[in-house]
């Protein structure tokens, strides 16, 4: 039995998922609009089902609103929009899994079985990787105990890096990860913002963590 908060703004689609729902022995608490969704999504659930279309803030906003604030709720997306491109806007903006309406109940009890079965690391509240060790619910991050006094978006860069050490992590990466852009501005924001972190998480006196690989991007060295 699992505690399921389901956002639906439609109310007969509700009631049809919380019935069945309930039928496999679940509790399913039920908010009609993405604003309370997203408040009652902040309270302890182990899996949320999220209306694409919600009135006032759509799903894909509230669930990148979760996982800004370091919420890891496993979460099924229910939406009209099927396309292909669709879906994948879906699980790019933090969804784990993307069912398009009309769909049959047992399939969403069985994709939300899936997602139950998920190991526990996606709802993990802090993440380490050498000297660094970042609270993803205060938004904190310390280098060998020291804290580091970032701004939300360097918070966000670094929890980006820390979640992919060794790897090259490219700039259309950060913009459309870390930003939500679907192009490419001709700015250098992803320079400046990384300059400003380098000198916050490396300093003078210290082994560099963050790279800057020429032509490529930026990348957390795993060794230290």
């Amino acid at each position: 039995m699992a505690k399921v908060l389901l956002i639906e703004d439609d109310s007969d689609t509700a009631e049809e998922v919380v019935l069945e729902l309930q039928r496999y022995g679940h509790t399913v608490t039920h908010a009609a609009s993405g604003s309370h969704g997203l408040l009652a999504a902040r309270e302890s659930f182990d899996v949320l089902v999220v209306d694409r279309l919600l009135p006032g803030l759509e799903g894909l906003d509230v669930i990148k609103a979760l996982r800004t604030e370091g919420i890891r709720t496993p979460a099924l997306i229910i939406s009209a929009l099927g396309r292909l491109d669709e879906r994948v806007r879906g699980l790019r903006a933090g969804g784990d899994d993307y069912l398009p309406k009309p769909f049959a109940m047992i399939e969403l009890v069985a994709r939300l079985d899936a997602l139950l079965r998920r190991p526990s690391e996606t709802r993990e509240t802090l993440l380490r990787c050498g000297p660094l060790e970042l609270d993803l619910l205060s938004k904190t991050a310390t280098r060998s105990s020291r804290t580091l006094d970032l701004q939300t978006r360097e918070f966000e860069l670094l929890e980006y890096l820390v979640r992919r050490p060794g790897r090259v992590v490219t700039r259309s990466m950060l913009l459309q990860d870390v930003w939500g852009y679907r192009f490419e501005p001709r700015s250098n924001v992803i320079d400046v913002h990384m300059s400003k972190l380098r000198r916050k998480v490396d300093m003078p006196d210290q082994v560099a963590l963050i790279r800057n690989v020429r032509g490529e991007g930026y990348r957390l060295d795993e060794a230290w």
